[in-house]
């Protein structure tokens, strides 16, 4: 989960239904520890298509040959459907005998936000698929739901689940990577396995201003059942600011996040996550940096010394406070904003009643150039406090 090997591209341009273009997709586990590609191609006409792949040679460990069959394309748009906006299949699931996906798209007229839509298609032998009658889920003013991802999660403990799945001790989420705002939003809700329908539940909110995984960098997201290890594992793209000329002069652009676990939170409101314990393995033996009972006083910045390759710093950290009584009171037209954009407002430099605190990552020596990590605490109403977490890579201006 942490070192990589570079191999060549297992799906590119090669057939008619992906001459234009190989997208997003994922893989299932068909019975028989046999796995498959679904991924969205762009044909002659470079209209949006899912095709599947399978693996030339099941006895490669790394499965570097993939074969297309030329049953391709498995999955078609209908004429009521925008071809260009119809793409990147989830993992399949079975229920009722069938296997059912879904696939991202959009409903309404060019030149509006139109409806996100998780188109649902079934099939019994995963080569013929059906177009259900109605969408798995779909809200209005969204705009493209691009990479979808649905997936069941336990109410009870943080162990993962195999994503067919069901049961009275489960709820479901449906992530969707919004193509207008370019991050990952997700609800958590009921799947009705009769009908086929998903309802977020009350506490869910069900558009721009629903849960997100990430408020930084972070989008076209997936999760995979790590049936090993008995987990769900969560992976995702942050792509860069820099130009197509630096991208080129890199020989790189964009990257994939570290991995992270993902269970439902005790209060089955949110989702919970950290970071997949084969970092650990990362640590250097004996050479960790230890700094404690420091006393920060406000604007003072205290350099951690002993770190010889700060790209790389795993860092544990815990602020303590003897009072909470100096938050500064948490203003309740803030409720309307998204984290990202409080933020914003309350930048590093925006001194409060108790933030912010945090790191200086990536800081020159003058301290003119760094990416903050910080903390606000607030005061809310009834006595509760809330606690706002950012970051600021605006600080940063340094190409590498």
């Amino acid at each position: 989960m942490i070192n990589w090997e570079a191999l060549e591209p297992a799906i590119y341009p090669s057939k008619p239904f992906d001459i234009q273009g190989c997208w997003s997709g994922s893989a299932t586990i068909l019975p028989g520890n046999k796995p498959v590609i679904l991924y969205t191609g762009l044909d002659t006409q470079k209209r949006q298509v899912q095709n599947i792949a399978l693996p030339a040679n099941l006895s490669d460990p790394y499965l570097r040959v993939w074969d297309k069959p030329d049953y391709n394309p498995i999955v078609e748009p209908s004429p009521d459907m925008n071809v260009t906006l119809f793409r990147d299949p989830t993992t399949a699931w079975w229920t009722n005998g069938h296997w059912k996906i879904l696939v991202g798209g959009r409903r309404g007229p060019p030149g509006h936000r139109g409806r996100g839509m998780a188109w649902m298609y079934r099939s019994r032998d995963f080569k013929k698929w059906t177009k259900a009658k109605h969408p798995l889920h779909s809200a209005p003013h969204d705009g493209m739901w691009e990479c979808p991802d649905f997936y069941p999660v336990t109410i009870k403990g943080q162990s993962g689940l195999d994503t067919s799945k069901v049961g009275q001790d489960v709820k479901h989420v449906l992530k969707v990577s919004l193509d207008e705002t370019r991050f990952d939003y997700y609800t958590i809700g009921t799947y009705d396995t009769d009908a086929d329908k998903y309802t977020p539940q009350s506490s869910s909110i069900d558009d721009w201003n629903g849960l997100r995984y990430d408020y930084g960098n972070f989008y076209a997201s997936k999760t995979f059942f790590d049936s090993k290890t008995k987990r769900r594992i969560l992976w995702g793209w942050a792509n860069e600011s820099s130009t197509t000329n630096d991208d080129i002069r890199k020989g790189w652009a964009g990257i994939q996040t570290i991995p992270r676990t993902i269970w439902l939170d005790s209060n089955g409101k949110q989702l919970l996550q950290w970071p997949v314990k084969e970092v650990e393995k990362l640590r250097m033996i004996n050479k960790e940096v230890h700094l404690s009972n420091q006393v920060l006083k406000s604007a003072q910045h205290v350099e951690i010394k002993g770190i010889t390759t700060p790209a790389q710093a795993d860092v544990e950290v815990t602020f303590s406070f003897a009072s909470l009584e100096k938050a500064e009171p948490f203003d309740p037209r803030w409720a309307e904003f998204d984290a990202q954009h409080l933020c914003g407002l309350k930048g590093s430099t925006v001194q409060g009643g108790l933030g912010p605190f945090g790191l200086l990552t990536l800081a020159s020596k003058d301290i003119e150039e760094y990416t903050p990590v910080f903390f606000r605490v607030f005061k809310a109403e009834h006595n509760k406090h809330v606690v706002l977490m950012c970051s600021d890579a605006s600080r940063l201006v340094t190409l590498p």
